[in-house]
């Protein structure tokens, strides 16, 4: 069992970034693949970021170039970097973790899930 708490987002103008924490309890955290996904209003849930145990990631075309995931596992928190933020951007973002090993990007992998964070991007 892992909790995941989210910390970061808010409201930004286009061309700005943010960053994104999670922060693990629980479980030792390296053992979970760990995950971001992002939910816009009306759509399903997207992946954007997954980095493995080891650290290796695997980003979405959507957000590749823009958005950079990066784990400390000393501090057993993975950080979402977004920069060049635009309004199509604007999403709640969730962290999850997965007991699957590998850069699994299906969300019925993911068996723990953060609160989830508003992120608004201004035009």
């Amino acid at each position: 069992q892992v909790q995941l708490v989210q910390s970061g987002g808010g409201l930004v103008q286009a061309g700005g970034s943010l960053r994104l924490s999670c922060a693990a309890s629980g479980r030792a955290f390296t053992s979970y693949t760990m995950a971001w996904f992002r939910q816009a209003p009306g759509k399903d849930r997207e992946s954007l970021v997954a980095i493995s145990r080891s650290g290796a990631t695997f980003t979405a075309d959507s957000v590749k170039g823009r958005f950079t995931a990066s784990r400390d596992n000393a501090k057993a928190t993975v950080y979402l970097q977004m920069n060049s933020l635009k309004p199509g951007d604007t999403a709640i973002y969730y962290c999850a973790a997965s007991i699957n090993s590998g850069l699994v990007t299906t969300q019925e992998l993911y068996n723990f899930w953060g609160q989830g964070t508003q992120v608004t991007v201004s035009s």
